[in-house]
């Protein structure tokens, strides 16, 4: 194994402890001041598709955030594809839910109802880690490079906005030519534009 991938799989312990730590409360409290951060930003007054993700192992949650989607916009949820690819499915509270091979609940649409990555205006993503490039470390599976590998050469749309709390940056991450590099992220202490030109 590459010495990146082994510190990579170092950090990912690492900040998987240090998420896990938080508690109940200071989950809740980041969550809110995430969702008064990412509500102020111009890209979310935008009119369109706005992914999130269902929140897992400590995640930050986004349920605040999805509170306050205006009428022109479309709540969506991540959905596993069979070919490992990543679809996205509008999703409003109480619409039905499956678990996916994780486990993890999304959307239960037909293939003729999922949105395509390319099709979204802003995608809150999840993540382990972030540097102060707008580096992100994921859960090592590669969904969100795959889905949005079109954006390593193109401006948005969609708007990449990292979620995570503040104690998940790290100064550097390791990267690797296939990684998709975030335009911002929201923590409780704000929101960080990166400059990616």
């Amino acid at each position: 194994m590459a010495e990146g991938a082994i510190l990579k799989v170092q950090l990912r312990r690492q900040l998987q402890t240090r998420r896990a730590a938080l508690s109940v409360a200071e989950r809740m409290a980041a969550a809110d001041a995430v969702a008064d951060h990412v509500a102020e930003h111009a890209q979310f007054k935008l009119p369109g598709y706005v992914a999130g993700y269902w929140a897992t192992r400590a995640e930050l949650p986004l349920h605040t955030l999805q509170l306050r989607l205006r009428g022109d916009q479309v709540w969506c949820l991540p959905v596993v594809q069979a070919d490992g690819g990543l679809m996205f499915g509008p999703w409003r509270q109480g619409d039905p839910l499956v678990s996916n091979r994780y486990g993890i609940p999304e959307p239960d649409l037909a293939a003729s109802s999922l949105i395509a990555p390319q099709d979204l205006s802003l995608v809150l993503l999840p993540l382990l880690g972030v540097d102060r490039s707008g580096h992100r470390l994921g859960m090592g599976g590669g969904y969100y490079d795959r889905a949005f590998a079109f954006r390593r050469d193109r401006r948005p749309p969609p708007f990449l906005v990292g979620i995570a709390y503040a104690c998940q940056a790290v100064p550097a991450l390791p990267s690797d030519a296939w990684d998709v590099a975030l335009d911002a992220l929201a923590t409780e202490h704000g929101l960080t534009h990166f400059d990616q030109n």
